[in-house]
């Protein structure tokens, strides 16, 4: 029970016994003048009953009519809890007055039918407390669920009240003829239940409205009149309890006449009704998902003229007849809740007890309407079945009427439709959209059915901007006219598209919310993609707020242009999880960037709500494995190949052989180049629960021996050849684990087992076969990637599963993979792209194939053209060595190359580019973020269509899921758009932290935010770029002169292939710092580059003297290609400083 729940319980209680005793007292009232008369034939005892019935139904109905006026007054003026506990105490006095009838007159009489009119008028009283008291105990987002649960307690009280009262006479009966007192003090016990629970109902203050009688009904009518929904709300509530009260009476007397049944078994039918309607509350509740669903009605109107139709159809059998009374009334149910929170909702607090206080007088009218009708159609014959079809009827045509005047209902019973079945919609904030007044939705575009599910998530109407030419569709055309959808011209000239976002802006000043996909189309590449102008204009000049709205997890669905088709797509899963996020409104005048900002940052909110369906990283790969078992999924230079199914089998054989080696670890060293032995070893450690630390076999002992003695590793598994290739030498505490001596260990049995397992076993079940101690958490650390040392001594940096899953299906959203597609793999698996590059492949079923030497230039043109490999990862470092080398057509087949770690220079793009007519697509990420925090992406060109994935100088955009905000590195205040600042990053991909340092992790994680150290801008269409890292500054004069500036104008002077330059600073006795300049350059030239340097426009101050260039043989740089900062400034200390 939630708190919106607890603060009911008072009044569900009152409720509950305060219905149950008008019911009760109502048929022991109604039975006991039916036991008064003679009932010689089926047709008198039909009609008899018939007119008992009704003449108690009139003899509670006058009173409550009379008061119905005054009642709403009273709800108004008083605060409505004092209203509850007044005629709660009545209730009382009235039960106890009843029963000493009962005990003076145990035949009831007039005395028992006045104490019925007397309950009337005390039920009159109370019900615009107990329903306008709602909107002041819950917020709008409970009220649809607090109206389920107090028609739950209604006709639960129903129910048993109606039970009770014949159960009550007949037992009585069975005591003594005058003992049918004892059933009224029943029913002052629990009218006394009811008095007491009245004080839990936490107070509320007076609604506080003015005027008299009259001028409250003509109040209350003139807003029922003037609002259409209100109004139609009104008309509902009238109409079905008409028909209940028809269709009610006709039950009773169906089931003593046809059925042939006592006073107590007649109620069973009615009794059904009864909780069907509290049923069908409940699950109108649940339906509703925190809104108030007006999109139930046309389900609950068609279930209940089917289920008349099927009474009236039937023949007199019991259980059929019980079923159609369980579904009316579960129909009734659907129609009843959203009936009451409209009226509650769309009334005005002051006037809101009026309100329905006239709506009461109307509906009772209408039951006593019915009830007549039910006695007049029973005199002239017709027979309840007969009555049960004419009912149906008339509710069909009313259905079919009021769909025509609300046509949008339809639409939000599709939406409802759709959201219960093959969608499960979670909506994040739909407090943040006001509840009145004009207000801008700006969602973001990815799927055809964004509008509808818009719609599904919130219960006012929307207005949406579509392109004109949708409203010629045979199908969309319709509906978006439905719903008054503004048409806007894509073709018709700027004059057109003024005149629709005028209207647009009309709409807002009359206080409706419009929404307006900002992007103008959909997305194509999963990136949210420019926001247009189109916003602006319609905002202009008025003060409506700007409600930001994020969908995520469209993308994919058969309905967006994932894989670059829709609808012609296999749905991934059924319901297909949705999330809308709603923002904070913001002021109108709000800059289009921000907005856009703050859209991306829902995004990565929303990505938390994903976390309970996603699995560790190995689930992925068997996944596919079982999918895909026989297509390439691991291969290396060496001749080996893994077909998919095989690899899992072998890293599963892995498992079972180091179970005993990796007993009492934790984290498991691993040292073996980017080779097949490599996944499948990386592979076995997550299979068994493990951190699996890759260690960088290109780094000194030192910083080898750092790592180890860090992360607590006691075994690595590694090669010997490597190792001797690599010269490597492993610290002397840290025992080895031969891999290629593990195969022969394992003999046939143990291999076809774990065929069988990887093929067969639930992965809980497969990762427990592996060795694992307990189920593997997305929260686990995954892996332990320890950083280069570049800049200082390595780090560890934790990343679990789901930082590490969370980029591989970022990235998987934002690329479209082919079945055919191979991934040449030579970044090593310590570098945190070349482990995500394994999970990566591995989730999208890509073959990877490795090869351990990046700067094997012969090899890497072999591999690519003899695999035919389509996709590349590499450092520039890297591309530029390929471009010098490589033979054009070796890499013919490549159709994507990403590149990152360090700046993509132009002259290696432009040089790439013409070399092997590919551009290379610029990235940026962190060891700290899993790596990739945004990437470039292909553009898309389609006819009248062109979107961006790329820009010159940028990085991309960040990855759906990842937040970016450039603050200013001194006040961390945010900066303007396209201004350089501090680039902090948030998002599931942000590490856990650093290995056994809380006090580095506190220094890089704010709140969330990681603090990368680079200098970065971001502009308003939400690409990235990259000026240089903090720490590659140097303050010299006052200023801060950017080393990454320095090098990139150096090597634009030069022609030469390969990395030329290396821009650090050295500390300086007189100035503090000065500029050093490590270079591979004709020592003969410096003058005249420097000569250069000084007319390309550089500031004088970015300028280095030609005693500040150092002449090396080679620039330092790591195994991954990246320049070895740290050796770097070590080389300039000791050249200029001497030490």
């Amino acid at each position: 029970m939630n708190s919106s729940d607890r603060r009911l319980g008072g009044l569900l209680v009152a409720q509950f016994f305060g219905a149950f005793n008008d019911n009760a007292w109502k048929l022991i009232v109604a039975f006991l003048a039916m036991r008064a008369l003679a009932a010689p034939g089926e047709a008198i005892e039909e009609a008899a009953s018939q007119r008992q019935l009704t003449i108690a139904m009139i003899v509670f109905s006058i009173p409550y009519i009379l008061a119905s006026l005054p009642a709403g007054l009273l709800a108004d003026r008083v605060s409505k809890r004092s209203v509850i506990i007044g005629m709660k105490v009545l209730e009382l006095f009235l039960m106890g007055l009843g029963t000493y009838f009962l005990w003076s007159y145990p035949g009831g009489g007039w005395l028992a039918l006045s104490i019925l009119g007397l309950m009337g008028l005390q039920s009159a009283i109370f019900s615009p407390a107990k329903y306008g008291i709602l909107p002041e105990l819950l917020p709008h987002t409970s009220l649809s669920r607090g109206n389920g649960l107090l028609e739950m307690a209604s006709f639960l009280a129903i129910v048993t009240g109606q039970f009770a009262g014949g159960f009550l006479l007949d037992t009585t009966a069975r005591i003594g003829a005058d003992a049918t007192w004892m059933a009224g003090g029943v029913l002052t016990l629990f009218a006394l239940v009811g008095l007491v629970a009245s004080f839990r109902v936490p107070p509320v203050p007076a609604a506080g409205a003015q005027g008299g009688l009259l001028d409250s009904v003509a109040t209350a009518w003139k807003e029922i009149r003037s609002d259409r929904i209100l109004g139609l709300a009104v008309l509902g509530q009238i109409y079905f309890w008409s028909i209940a009260s028809l269709v009610g009476q006709d039950v009773i007397v169906y089931a003593k006449a046809s059925l042939e049944l006592s006073d107590t078994s007649s109620t069973v039918t009615v009794t059904l009704v009864s909780l069907g309607i509290g049923l069908g509350s409940m699950l109108a509740a649940r339906l509703s998902a925190a809104k108030v669903e007006s999109g139930l009605l046309p389900i609950g109107a068609t279930g209940l003229s089917l289920g008349l139709f099927f009474m009236g159809i039937v023949g007199p059998e019991f259980f059929l007849t019980l079923f159609a009374m369980t579904f009316i009334g579960i129909s009734g149910g659907l129609i009843i809740v959203p009936l009451n929170a409209l009226l509650q909702w769309r009334s005005t607090p002051d006037r809101r007890g009026a309100v329905i206080a006239l709506t009461n007088l109307f509906v009772l009218i209408g039951v006593v309407g019915g009830s007549v009708a039910s006695n007049v159609l029973s005199g002239i014959g017709l027979s309840a079945r007969e009555i049960f079809i004419g009912a149906a009827l008339v509710t069909t045509v009313g259905t079919i009427w009021a769909t025509s005047l609300v046509p949008e209902a339809c639409l939000r019973l599709i939406a409802l439709l759709m959201t219960s079945t093959f969608y499960r919609l979670k909506v994040i904030d739909r407090d943040h959209v006001p509840e009145t007044g004009g207000v801008l939705l700006v969602p973001n575009h990815v799927s055809f059915v964004d509008g509808i599910l818009l719609m599904a998530s919130i219960d006012r109407p929307i207005r949406f901007l579509a392109y004109a030419q949708f409203f010629d569709y045979k199908i969309l055309g319709p509906m978006l006219k439905m719903i008054g959808a503004i048409p806007i011209a894509s073709s018709g000239g700027a004059k057109e598209t003024l005149r629709s976002l005028r209207r647009a802006g009309k709409y807002l000043d009359e206080g409706e919310v419009v929404c307006i996909f900002p992007e103008g189309q959909l997305s194509r590449t999963g990136m949210t993609q420019p926001f247009q102008r189109g916003m602006e204009r319609i905002i202009k000049g008025r003060t409506s707020p700007i409600v930001p709205v994020h969908l995520d997890r469209l993308w994919g669905s058969i309905f967006s242009r994932a894989d670059g088709r829709y609808f012609t797509k296999l749905p991934r899963r059924l319901p297909y999880p949705v999330t809308i996020s709603f923002g904070e409104p913001v002021p109108a005048g709000t800059p289009i960037a921000e907005i856009r900002q703050r859209v991306v940052k829902l995004g990565q909110s929303a990505w938390k709500h994903r976390c309970h369906d996603h699995r560790p990283l190995h689930d992925a790969v068997v996944v596919q494995a079982r999918r895909h078992p026989f297509r390439m999924l691991w291969a290396d230079s060496s001749g080996t190949k893994r077909s998919a199914l095989s690899a899992v089998a072998s890293a599963v054989v892995l498992a079972r052989l180091l179970e005993e080696e990796w007993k009492d670890q934790q984290r498991v060293g691993v040292l073996l180049p980017p080779c097949v032995a490599g996944a499948a070893v990386n592979t076995a450690a997550s299979l068994s629960g493990k951190t699996s630390v890759n260690l960088n076999y290109t780094v000194g002992p030192s910083v080898l021996a750092s790592a180890v003695e860090q992360s607590g590793i006691k075994t690595v598994v590694t090669n010997r050849e490597f190792l001797q290739k690599a010269r490597v030498t492993l610290p002397e505490d840290l025992e080895p684990i031969w891999v290629e001596d593990l195969p022969a260990k394992a003999g046939v049995v143990a291999r076809l087992s774990a065929w069988a397992a990887a093929l067969l076993l639930p992965v809980r079940a497969l990762e427990v076969y592996c060795g694992a101690t307990r189920k593997v958490e997305i929260d686990d650390v995954a892996t332990i990637i320890f950083s280069s040392g570049s800049t200082g001594e390595p780090k560890g940096v934790m990343l679990t599963h789901e930082n590490v899953g969370s980029n591989v299906e970022a990235l998987s959203q934002v690329f479209h993979f082919q079945s055919k597609d191979r991934l040449l793999a030579i970044l090593p698996q310590f570098h945190s792209f070349g482990y995500l590059s394994l999970w990566f492949a591995a989730a999208n079923a890509i073959g990877q194939v490795f090869h351990p030497n990046p700067l094997d230039l012969r090899a890497i043109g072999g591999i690519v053209e003899s695999f035919r490999c389509t996709l590349m990862l590499a450092t520039p470092t890297f591309l530029q060595l390929y471009q010098r080398r490589i033979p054009p057509h070796q890499f013919g087949s490549l159709r994507l190359i990403i590149t990152g770690a360090e700046k993509l220079p132009d002259r290696v793009r432009v040089g790439f580019e013409e070399q092997f007519g590919l551009r290379p697509l610029e990235g940026y990420g962190s060891t700290e973020c899993s790596p990739v925090i945004a990437v470039s992406t292909p553009d898309f060109r389609g006819v009248s269509l062109f979107q961006r994935g790329s820009r010159r100088g940028s990085v991309g955009q960040p990855l759906p899921g990842v937040a970016v905000k450039i603050v200013d590195p001194d006040t961390r205040e945010p900066v303007p758009t396209g201004e350089s600042g501090m680039l902090l990053v948030k998002g599931p991909n942000v590490m856990k932290g650093y290995l056994g340092r809380d006090d580095l992790t506190a220094e890089v994680l704010n709140d969330g935010w990681y603090v990368t150290g680079d200098i970065a801008k971001l502009d308003e269409e939400g690409f990235l770029s990259i000026t240089d890292r903090l720490s590659r500054f140097s303050k010299i004069g006052g200023e801060m002169v950017p080393h990454g500036r320095v090098e990139e104008t150096l090597e634009s002077l030069v022609d030469r292939e390969g990395s030329t330059f290396a821009v650090t600073s050295v500390t300086n006795e007189a100035k503090g710092e000065q500029l050093a300049v490590l270079h591979t350059y004709d020592e003969e030239k410096i003058p005249d580059l420097l000569q250069q340097l000084k007319e390309s426009g550089l500031p004088n101050l970015f300028i280095p003297r030609a005693d500040q260039f150092i002449s090396v043989e080679e620039i330092p740089l790591l195994g991954t290609g990246k320049t070895d900062l740290k050796r770097v400034k070590q080389v300039a200390q000791e050249a200029l400083n001497g030490h």
